[in-house]
């Protein structure tokens, strides 16, 4: 996304404040309209398989020192004419949660931390010591690897399947894996958190390499339909392109592909295997955070966002050679860009993390500066939110990797999609030519 000028491209564009849109266009819709008429290739029909190797089958570098293995599944997206031509890979990886599907404790938890804040104001130490025994177990039993028999996980990974397959319907194979070993045996924010979650990238990735370059390997055979649950023929041999990747994070997952594409870790990258952009959605990271200069990435979070600033774009513009962006959503907030820990789920431990404004269907703005005072935005609903998501990933893929530059005025803020009523602005560094 060199845009052919000269030297360093650099824009800031701010949007119009969040206003109701007069016509309002389906994320396809809006995508099209983008691109012009005329521009759009042709859609591809989507299909979708599993893969579980074990839940413990990625045992992580002893060097990182950390006990417990991870899981080693996906669920992927692919066109469905997979045997024609070859697809560009894009690869995500979900964040921290709860990672047990399990409602006892769940509705135990919540008993118990509201007991808790009424012992603390009548000063019950007695009983507070008794409710904070009760919250240990029920997180615990919450965040269980594996999860205990006949309790289901979480399936975090699967949260993302609205961006999985639009992607693969403009012609992109994309996985999504699982993270929840990684979150059961090593929370917080240690920079070795990250750098796990990245050998976890790469694990998956040198599968896919073999399976694409040989059809062998461990996920030879490993596929089962994800309507149907038998298993699935599909034939990835030749037609999965491991020297055009794209990766996506969320949260934590964020983080860990940050750390994937740092200057530091691109030595780390299987061979066979080249990631040229990555796109994370409200990542997180440690305040010590490895430079990434030579990987175009984007990131995109919320003003009601309580866990992250979007802040990689600050940490590395004017230091970048390859483009960067930073999309601010009006009124997004963390937990939407994943269904499953989204309230509309049904899921455990699903919720809207938005701190509520003063008015009904508002939230207060969270990390605007140091100086800034919080103000009530416009919340935006999961769908929406999605929808713009939708719209900036699916864009931003089709340019770095499929070199469909007519969606550029879009990524750097020149334009604005049909439909996101002003929700979105845009800070873009071209780097150096």
């Amino acid at each position: 996304m060199k845009l052919g000028r000269t030297g360093r491209a650099k824009l800031l564009l701010l949007a119009a404040p969040l206003t109701a849109c007069a016509v309002c266009f389906t994320s396809t819709e809006a995508f099209a309209a983008a691109g012009g008429a005329g521009t759009q290739p042709a859609r591809h029909g989507v299909s979708e398989v599993h893969y579980n190797l074990g839940d413990e089958a990625f045992q992580p570098p002893e060097s990182l020192g950390y006990v417990g293995g991870n899981e080693l599944d996906g669920a992927v997206y692919y066109p469905a004419d997979i045997s024609s031509g070859t697809h560009p890979l894009i690869m995500v990886e979900h964040g921290f949660w709860d990672t047990c599907a399990d409602a006892d404790a769940s509705t135990s938890l919540t008993a118990a931390q509201a007991a808790l804040a009424k012992d603390e104001q009548s000063d019950d130490a007695a009983d507070a010591a008794k409710q904070e025994a009760i919250i240990k177990a029920d997180s615990d039993r919450l965040s269980a690897w594996p999860c205990a028999p006949g309790v289901r996980q979480i399936p975090s990974y699967l949260g993302y399947d609205y961006l999985g397959r639009d992607l693969a319907s403009r012609g992109f194979v994309v996985v999504s894996i699982g993270a929840n070993g990684i979150n059961s045996t090593s929370p917080g924010q240690a920079d070795t958190v990250y750098q796990e979650r990245a050998a976890l990238i790469n694990a998956q990735l040198r599968m896919w390499r073999q399976l694409s370059s040989t059809g062998g390997g461990p996920l030879r055979g490993g596929f089962v339909d994800a309507t149907s649950g038998l298993p699935s023929p599909v034939n990835f041999k030749n037609h999965v392109d491991l020297q055009n990747v794209g990766l996506i994070g969320h949260s934590m997952g964020g983080g860990g592909v940050m750390q994937e594409i740092a200057d530091s870790s691109r030595h780390t990258w299987p061979k066979g295997v080249s990631v040229k952009a990555a796109f994370t959605l409200a990542p997180t990271a440690t305040w010590d955070v490895d430079p990434i200069t030579k990987t175009s990435f984007a990131v995109m979070w919320g003003t009601c966002d309580q866990v992250n600033t979007g802040e990689f774009f600050d940490w590395n513009k004017d230091d970048n050679s390859a483009p960067i962006g930073q999309y601010t959503v009006r009124g997004g907030v963390h937990d939407f860009y994943n269904k499953q820990w989204s309230p509309s789920s049904g899921q455990v431990s699903a919720h809207d993390d938005a701190v509520p404004g003063s008015k009904p269907g508002t939230c207060k703005s969270q990390f605007l500066g140091a100086t800034a005072p919080q103000t009530d935005q416009k919340e935006l609903s999961e769908q929406r939110q999605r929808r713009i998501t939708k719209d900036y990933v699916s864009a931003y893929f089709a340019d770095h990797l499929l070199g469909r530059t007519q969606y550029e005025p879009y990524l750097t803020g020149e334009k604005s999609f049909p439909g996101t009523g002003g929700a979105v602005s845009t800070q873009f560094d071209g780097g150096v030519n």
